[in-house]
C-alpha cells in the first residue's frame, strides 16, 4: 500500500532536453535547406528542358507533359513550379538570354579588342551548326515571343537590352547612342545570319551566308573584311 500512497515524480534533466530540441532544430533547417535546394534544382531542369523543348520542337510541338518527362519531374512537379507552359517559356527565354550576355562578357573580357570577330566566329560557326535545342535564344525562339503573352514579351525586351548593352559596351569609338545603334545592327546581322544558314538546304550556301556575315560584323567594328577565313566555328568563348 506504501507504494500507492507515493505520487510519481517526474524528473527534468535541462540537458538532455535542450539537446534534443537542438537536434530536432538542426534536422528541420537541414531538412528546409535541402528541400529549397531540391526545388531550386527541379526549376532549372524544368528551365532547361523547356528552353531545349521548345527551341527544337517550337512552343505548340511540346506540352507539359513532354517538359516534365525530358526535365525528369513528374506532371505535378512542374505545376510546382510553373502555372502554365507560357510561364515556363517566359523562364527558358529569360535563361537563355542571360547566357547569351554572359557569353558575350565572357569573350569580351579574355579577347580585348578582338572580341568581335572571335565571338562572331563562334555564333556563325558552331552555334550555327549545333543541334537546335543547344542553338542561341535569339534564333530559334524569337518568332514564339512574337505571339506571346505581354508578361514574357516584356521580360524577353528587358534581358534583349542587356545583352545589345553588354555588345555596345565592347565596341570601339562613337558616343553611347552610336555604339548602340552598331550594337543593334552587329545583333540583327548575327541572328538574321544564323537563321537564313540553317533554314537552307545547301551546306555551301550556309558556309557563304555565315563568312559574308563574319565579314560584315569585321567591318562594321572597324575590322577589314580579309581577315575572316570560312570554318571557324570550332571557337568556343566558353
Amino acid at each position: 500500500m506504501a507504494l500507492l500512497d507515493k505520487a510519481p515524480t517526474l524528473h527534468y534533466d535541462g540537458n538532455a532536453v535542450n539537446y534534443y530540441i537542438t537536434f530536432v532544430m538542426l534536422r528541420k533547417i537541414k531538412m528546409v535547406r535541402y528541400t529549397q535546394g531540391h526545388k531550386e534544382e527541379s526549376r532549372t531542369r524544368i528551365v532547361d528542358a523547356a528552353g531545349r523543348g521548345f527551341r527544337t520542337h517550337g512552343y505548340a510541338g511540346i506540352g507539359v507533359d513532354g517538359l516534365a518527362r525530358e526535365a525528369g519531374v513528374t506532371h505535378g512537379g512542374f505545376y510546382g513550379h510553373f502555372a502554365s507552359k507560357a510561364e515556363a517559356l517566359k523562364a527558358a527565354v529569360v535563361a537563355g538570354l542571360q547566357e547569351l550576355r554572359t557569353g558575350v562578357e565572357a569573350v569580351r573580357a579574355e579577347h580585348g579588342a578582338g572580341w568581335v570577330g572571335v565571338f562572331a566566329a563562334f555564333y556563325m560557326g558552331r552555334k550555327r551548326t549545333c543541334d537546335l535545342a543547344d542553338a542561341c535564344i535569339l534564333p530559334s525562339l524569337s518568332i514564339e515571343i512574337e505571339r506571346a503573352d505581354p508578361a514574357a514579351r516584356a521580360a524577353y525586351q528587358t534581358e534583349l537590352l542587356r545583352v545589345m548593352e553588354a555588345v555596345a559596351a565592347g565596341l570601339p569609338e562613337g558616343t553611347d547612342s552610336e555604339r548602340r545603334a552598331r550594337g543593334w545592327v552587329l545583333l540583327s546581322l548575327l541572328v538574321g545570319g544564323v537563321t537564313l544558314s540553317r533554314a537552307v538546304p545547301d551546306p555551301a550556301l550556309a558556309e557563304q551566308i555565315a563568312t559574308a556575315i563574319q565579314q560584315a560584323a569585321s567591318i562594321l567594328t572597324g575590322g577589314s573584311a580579309d581577315t575572316v577565313t570560312a570554318g571557324t566555328g570550332a571557337i568556343d568563348p566558353a
